[in-house]
């Protein structure tokens, strides 16, 4: 009942805000725009917690550097973005573009100053990475990336992508790793909901002039570990080092 129940409010919000924010999308700047994702993203920050039964409690707040920064984190659940983006006031945030697929969604993210890239990477999608990440760097906003670029079953990890080095090295930024089990209790896309607390932790920052390698090992180790720690936590199980798997885009490849 609890997942049908926030299915059927779901999609009558999102359709409702996609249209709030492509009309405001049509106003001078930014502000209008934001506030209606802001509105939207509060809302289904509810009706998980409402409706699903899935809280949200979040630690390290006091790890968050001054200024901007760049939060990496792991990617588990469709709601990942709806609890990280309620924690800031305006955020940018890098996303696929198979979102612009989306009726009106394309004008939106545009206008919102998401940075939205090839899913598939490549040559072009580190191109309008970077481009796009400058722009927002260039605004002093906090730049939310997903290093893994989809969605991981809990257990499971993909190979880590450097775009996010890219932005520490040429920002001098530093990098927030998060570490989250949300998707312990709403699965990647999945229907079915489980009710309880999910954890949303922002870890220590990674400091500047760390070389590629390092730096992506860094990362790695931090999210994977504290993230498998977290889902230990919540189910009592010992705590198991996350496999890795091919993303969505190699299986296809190795397949054909």
């Amino acid at each position: 009942m609890r997942s049908l129940a926030f299915a059927l409010a779901y999609w009558p919000l999102s359709i409702l805000h996609t249209l709030g924010a492509a009309f405001a999308a049509l106003t001078p700047g930014r502000g209008l725009v934001r506030g209606v994702i802001r509105s939207y993203v509060r809302s289904m920050v509810w009706a998980m917690r409402v409706l699903a039964g899935i809280r949200i409690q979040v630690r390290g707040r006091d790890r968050l550097p001054d200024g901007a920064f760049i939060l990496a984190c792991k990617h588990q659940s469709w709601g990942d973005g709806f609890s990280i983006y309620n924690q800031f006031d305006d955020l940018a945030f890098v996303t696929g573009d198979h979102l612009e697929r989306f009726p009106l969604l394309g004008t939106v993210l545009r206008k919102l100053g998401a940075i939205v890239v090839n899913n598939c990477g490549g040559h072009e999608a580190r191109k309008a990475l970077a481009t796009r990440a400058a722009e927002a760097h260039a605004e002093g906003r906090r730049i939310l990336i997903y290093p893994e670029g989809n969605l991981a079953k809990v257990g499971e990890k993909y190979r880590y992508r450097s775009g996010v080095w890219h932005m520490y090295r040429d920002f001098q930024m530093p990098v927030v790793p998060v570490a989250t089990n949300l998707g312990l209790f709403w699965p990647q896309e999945a229907y079915e909901k489980h009710p309880g607390t999910a954890t949303l932790e922002f870890l220590d920052p990674i400091p500047l002039g760390l070389g590629k390698d390092e730096f992506m090992a860094r990362l790695e180790a931090a999210v994977e570990t504290r993230t498998a720690e977290l889902v230990a936590e919540a189910t009592g199980d010992p705590v198991t080092p996350a496999v890795q798997v091919l993303t969505p885009d190699e299986a296809r490849r190795t397949a054909a």
